[in-house]
């Protein structure tokens, strides 16, 4: 399919120059099928994989009916997980620079009720949040849908697998039924067709993944024997070198004993899982981002809807569930042009499942092949500095770069991302120079203000 560009549609000069401006020159697939539709008002279930550009699609077309002085929740987005809620959020506060006054707010579970009732009192254009939250605020009046004009069911697939669909049909009974809804999944299976049916009118199905270009993935089975997995894990990591890597588990407890026993070899690996509270996930996904952590272990519950751009490999440390799963996890890594790996080990009784992926795409190698490298170790290139301040304080990333380059004395080269929570600001910091600026930081300050500090 030949290129199109934005500028192709009718949206307004100040929406094109931003796009412009933040490098979105060309549309994708999903964008180039399904954003004339959903422009239109039209109804719209959509296949696209992770990464296609989905929220774009979905995001211009939302921000392009909306009516900034009319201060009233006109969409709502439903998300499986917070971190997806949050990463939607990010990207339509990008979209949305050329227009003034918007406020798009996340409602989601594992974070206070309290500040969110604050939020709501002021009111908001779009919400964005997972169903179970988003039905707790309709309950209690908090949240009103009555001027709501479009309603975006984002990753719908996953959010049945996560059992969200009799929270989705109640927060259904708070809509408008006159709207537009917009329904975005990875797979297409009748649960998700039969959802369609019943709350969409007319819509147009567009499927893109057969004309999106397949991620560069070398994908490698290993047989292991019983008890052998932790240990071949090891190896992998230590003849292929990734620079950061995500290793699937099925389990919690799995989760976090496969990531104690990477910390005792000297490889740097936190875990993350649905028991977590909301800050120690934020912890974790803020150091995994920020290349201050190399290794992920995560159940896929947990690692949905993460935006990690640069993935060098993907290990099934089990074998997943379904094809679907499977395609997901891996889909993870060999993005934008690069090269990805994606690793599978098996026990002997699990040869069977294995050979399902036996297709002529896998290659199904000796684990013999993998050697034991002595004295290997992962360390992350970034440590991570949290200041006790954030965009509550009025703290943006600007001020925290300029007191680092400022007083603290740091090369800009010498400081890595910096995200900006509403209490608290992370900064990843090169780790020759972390005690530099952590004292630096401590014993200085930022916008005149002394903020705590300490290392993550």
């Amino acid at each position: 399919m030949d290129a199109v560009k934005f500028s192709t549609l009718p949206l307004s000069k100040e929406m094109l120059h931003n796009l412009e401006e933040i490098g979105y020159k060309e549309m994708t697939p999903i964008q180039t099928q399904s954003l004339p539709h959903i422009l239109e008002g039209k109804d719209v279930i959509a296949q696209a994989k992770t990464g296609s550009g989905k929220t774009a699609a979905f995001g211009i077309g939302v921000l392009h009916r909306l009516h900034v002085k009319k201060f009233r929740v006109q969409t709502l987005i439903l998300c499986p997980t917070r971190e997806l809620s949050d990463q939607v959020a990010k990207e339509l506060r990008m979209l949305a620079r050329s227009i003034h006054n918007i406020k798009i707010l996340t409602l989601c579970g594992g974070t206070a009720f309290g500040p969110q009732l604050g939020s709501l009192a002021h009111g908001a254009h779009i919400v964005v949040g997972t169903p179970g939250r988003i039905l707790k605020h309709l309950k209690k009046e908090s949240l009103s849908l009555s001027d709501m004009e479009i309603l975006v069911l984002d990753e719908a697939d996953r959010m049945l697998d996560m059992g969200f669909s009799e929270e989705i049909n109640e927060v259904l009974g708070f809509v408008p039924k006159e709207r537009q809804t917009l329904l975005f999944s990875a797979t297409y299976n009748d649960e998700i067709l039969d959802i369609s049916a019943k709350i969409q009118k007319d819509a147009i199905s567009i499927k893109t993944v057969s004309t999106e270009v397949a991620n560069k993935i070398i994908q490698r089975f290993y047989e292991v024997g019983y008890g052998e997995k932790t240990a071949a894990l090891v190896k992998i990591f230590s003849n292929f070198k990734p620079q950061n890597a995500i290793v699937f588990c099925n389990t919690k407890v799995e989760a976090d004993e496969i990531a104690k026993t990477l910390q005792d070899k000297k490889i740097d690996a936190l875990a993350i899982h649905g028991d977590l509270e909301q800050y120690d996930r934020n912890d974790v996904l803020v150091q995994f981002a920020n290349k201050s952590c190399c290794v992920l272990v995560a159940t896929d519950v947990a690692a949905r809807g993460l935006d990690i751009k640069e993935l060098s490999m993907v290990v099934n440390y089990d074998i997943p569930h379904s094809e679907e799963t499977y395609t997901h996890r891996i889909g993870r890594t060999g993005r934008a042009g690069a090269e990805g790996l994606a690793f599978t080990l098996y026990e002997p009784n699990e040869a069977r499942d294995a050979d399902e992926y036996n297709n002529g795409t896998a290659l199904f190698e000796d684990a013999s092949l993998l050697k034991i490298v002595n004295g290997f170790e992962m360390r992350p290139e970034n440590i991570t500095l949290v200041i006790e301040g954030g965009k509550k304080d009025k703290i943006r990333a600007g001020d925290v770069l300029g007191a680092l380059t400022g007083e603290a004395g740091l090369q800009g080269s010498q400081i890595g991302k910096i995200d900006i929570y509403d209490r608290q600001s992370y900064v990843a910091i090169k780790s020759a120079k972390i005690d530099e600026a952590y004292e630096k930081l401590k014993n200085g300050k930022i916008k005149g203000k002394k903020f705590s500090v300490w290392i993550l």
